[in-house]
């Protein structure tokens, strides 16, 4: 089968691996497609994402959608073989501190697929065939495609945003970053009652797909003249990865307001306008990943067709090279899949 490894900088290959087989508890997995998330590129680009940095080849991916081939052991709670399924990539152990608290998206000893957080790697699933814990799989939704499930992933990372923002109904949200995730994170704002989305990014392309997600105003970041730009906002949601975006979360939301930092921001310090939470008593909060949202995009994906529309590539296998290169040109692309189904 053919797998998509990452061997360091700018090292990314399409190999030929062993099929695996599933041990009891595992289910096996013929994927269809998988999502260029934003963590891939920084593997494939610089070697790492944020303070995790490659030590070993790594097969990349963790928004994957598929159909069940077979299981290690079976089981009455599980989809049967030929079920369309996406696959929740994480793997909270359940047990620490964090996992007692309900928190298991920070979980200090979870197994994320394609990560290097920790040595040995997680192995993704960027792989025509991919083995994980059977309690990972979930059925897709009546109604709802593989094609369109693939965004189930990203999506829930953008739920869980918006949930930590708090209550967003009738409000008026700023989404810094209209990349795959900040399109998202629109979409969800959307969904839980948003009454005014603003979205800012530098590129026009990128915008567009915010306009398409449910953006109510868009606004060029390099161009504080515009009159769009609003006079502040009830919450933020940083979705660029990068300090600037936070500074204008944090000049443009109210006072007494809510920022939420989502996007990975550069190793090391990062310098924000710290004195404004304290005069204006503005709640910073980090999001990480998703728990339970996993199940509730599957279901919003189901419901809205619209999201089809955030999907506006999908590349071989084969030329994964190409499809790395897109997905990492905004001013050409949104969300970029890789088909496994022609491998």
């Amino acid at each position: 089968m053919l797998g998509c490894v990452i061997h360091g900088q700018d090292d990314l290959r399409v190999e030929e691996l062993p099929v695996p087989e599933p041990a009891p508890g595992q289910a096996l997995v013929a994927v269809r497609y998988g999502g260029v998330c934003g963590s891939d590129l920084h593997y494939w680009r610089h070697g790492g994402v944020g303070d995790f940095r490659l030590r070993e080849p790594m097969l990349l991916g963790h928004e994957v959608v598929g159909t069940v081939l077979a299981y290690g052991s079976p089981s009455p709670a599980s989809p049967a073989a030929g079920t369309a399924v996406a696959v929740h990539p994480a793997s909270p152990c359940g047990a620490c501190p964090e996992c007692v608290d309900g928190r298991r998206n920070v979980c200090r000893d979870t197994r994320y697929l394609g990560s290097a957080a920790r040595f040995p790697h997680v192995q993704g699933g960027f792989a025509a065939r991919v083995v994980v814990p059977a309690e990972q799989v979930r059925p897709l939704p009546e109604g709802l495609e593989l094609r369109r499930a693939a965004l189930a992933e990203p999506l829930s990372v953008a739920l869980h945003a918006v949930r930590r923002a708090g209550a967003v109904r009738g409000r008026h949200v700023l989404v810094t970053g209209a990349g795959p995730i900040g399109c998202l994170v629109v979409a969800a704002a959307r969904a839980a009652g948003a009454a005014r989305i603003t979205v800012t990014d530098l590129l026009p392309a990128a915008l567009e797909y915010a306009r398409l997600a449910g953006a109510d105003t868009v606004v060029r970041a390099d161009d504080p003249d515009d009159p769009r730009w609003p006079s502040e906002v009830d919450v933020a949601v940083e979705a660029s990865g990068v300090a600037a975006g936070l500074d204008t979360c944090l000049r443009l939301v109210r006072r007494g307001g809510v920022v939420v930092q989502l996007g990975i921001l550069p190793p090391g310090p990062s310098p924000f306008a710290g004195n404004l939470v304290v005069s204006r008593e503005i709640e910073l909060r980090g999001a990480f990943r998703f728990d339970t949202e996993f199940d509730d995009a599957l279901r919003l994906l189901a419901a809205e067709p619209a999201f089809d529309g955030l999907v506006s590539a999908v590349v071989p296998v084969r030329e994964a090279g190409a499809a790395f290169a897109l997905a990492a040109d905004r001013s050409r692309s949104c969300k970029v899949l890789l088909d496994f189904g022609t491998s």
